[in-house]
Order: structure tokens, then C-alpha cells, then sequence
């Protein structure tokens, strides 16, 4: 099942740098495993803005929730989840 999220964070302004730069840096390394295994297919920056565009292949919502929710930044994340199916134009 294919799904595109759009992943925008705002970090609380109580955050230090330091907090900010250690959630980036295990986020950095949760996504590049999940790209590893083929569930983040591809991501790509919005440009000018703190977000992002996602596409998760997984088995099933309850994977994509548990993949989403692992994320460090999760708690500071808006995101908005887009299912999709083949489009009968596509030649792939």
C-alpha cells in the first residue's frame, strides 16, 4: 500500500539547540533505516518551509501509524496522510 504524507514540524520554542539538533540527528538515522528497507520510498523537501513529502510503502495502516508515531520528531510533527492507488494513465 502506497501513501503520501506531508510531514510539517514546528519544534516548541522551549527546545534548546542542542535538544533540536539530537532529534534531527535520530530522525536523520530512523529515516535512512526505514529507506533501507524499502517502507520510505522517497522524500523530498518542501521548499522554504520546515516539511517534507513522503512516500511509505507498507502492508497496512497499523504499519504506517507505527512507522509515523516512531518517528524522534513525531511529537512536533503535523501530518496529513494521503492514500493512493494507480492511476489507470501510468505507465508504470
Amino acid at each position: 500500500m502506497l501513501f503520501l504524507a506531508r510531514m510539517d514540524v514546528q519544534f516548541p520554542t522551549h527546545l534548546s539547540p542542542e535538544d533540536v539538533s539530537r532529534a534531527q540527528t535520530l530522525e536523520k538515522e530512523y529515516s535512512q533505516t526505514l529507506q533501507k528497507e524499502g517502507r520510505l520510498a522517497s522524500i523530498w523537501r518542501v521548499v522554504g518551509e520546515y516539511a517534507n513529502y513522503s512516500i511509505f510503502d507498507v502492508a497496512s495502516n497499523d504499519e504506517l501509524h507505527n512507522i509515523l508515531s516512531g518517528f524522534p520528531m513525531y511529537p512536533y510533527m503535523k501530518i496529513k496522510i494521503t492514500p493512493l492507488a494507480k492511476h489507470p494513465n501510468s505507465m508504470r
